[in-house]
């Protein structure tokens, strides 16, 4: 009866005869639904700790790739400017050969024509010492 009357001014009495103001089924769900909010707040902690070692891990492979990335484009750029120095040096060798060509062909010339003097000093050596 102490308990009907507690009840119809809206204090009730748990199982521990303490007064409350919440009926006990509803301090009990009360009570439930607090520890699922506190189990929900873990998952979700670990569930936050787990994305960000993900996208630590992520930002690490990112750096990695952009790191070979820039080894790739400095490898391919020295391989440009080699192929020019290549090229430059081709040029060059093209031009000193060209130049020797022309230098050989003076001298064959040159050759040619003190043959022909020799051949005529020769002759006229020759014509000079019968005449005597």
């Amino acid at each position: 009866m102490a308990q009907a009357a507690l009840g119809a001014a809206g204090l009730h009495l748990d199982e521990l005869s303490k007064l409350r103001v919440l009926r006990p089924d509803v301090a009990q769900q009360t009570l439930q639904l607090r520890e699922e909010c506190g189990a929900f707040v873990d998952r979700i902690a670990e569930f936050q700790k787990t994305v960000g070692s993900l996208i630590e891990l992520v930002d690490q492979l990112a750096r990695a790739a952009e790191s070979e990335k820039m080894k790739a484009i400095g490898a391919r750029n020295l391989l440009k400017s080699i192929a020019k120095q290549r090229e430059a040096q081709e040029q060059q060798l093209q031009a000193l050969i060209a130049e020797k060509k022309m230098q050989l062909e003076r001298y064959r010339i040159e050759y040619e024509t003190l043959c022909k003097i020799e051949a005529d000093q020769n002759e006229f050596i020759d014509q000079f010492i019968f005449q005597k």
